[in-house]
């Protein structure tokens, strides 16, 4: 979070700050949520799972790119209830398609 800010104290408002920083990067790469094809969701309590995916489910909508959940016993930053992270496949207008850099 800038400025080591607190982030958001329920498992929805952190998985939506999450979606944010993932989709700020896919535009910086020239690209959208369609293009991702795979996610990975870390939670530390399955309670939150239902919460997560629903912020999941209304960035990806349609797209529905193959998702792992995943229970982790913590996170580095102990204040972080959840983390995402995907997978996406650039096109080859962007020149990072096919032989040109990946973005993971």
């Amino acid at each position: 979070m800038p400025d080591d800010a607190d982030p958001p104290a329920e498992p929805y408002g952190q998985a939506r700050r999450c979606l944010e920083i993932i989709v700020s990067a896919l535009r910086a790469a020239g690209v959208t949520p369609a293009n991702v094809v795979r996610s990975r969701v870390f939670v530390t309590d399955i309670e939150a799972v239902e919460e997560v995916m629903r912020a999941h489910g209304e960035v990806f909508g349609t797209v529905r790119p193959a998702t792992t959940g995943i229970l982790v016993a913590g996170l580095f930053d102990p204040r972080w209830l959840v983390e995402i992270e995907v997978e996406a496949v650039l096109s080859a207008e962007s020149g990072t398609g096919p032989g040109g850099p990946a973005l993971d």
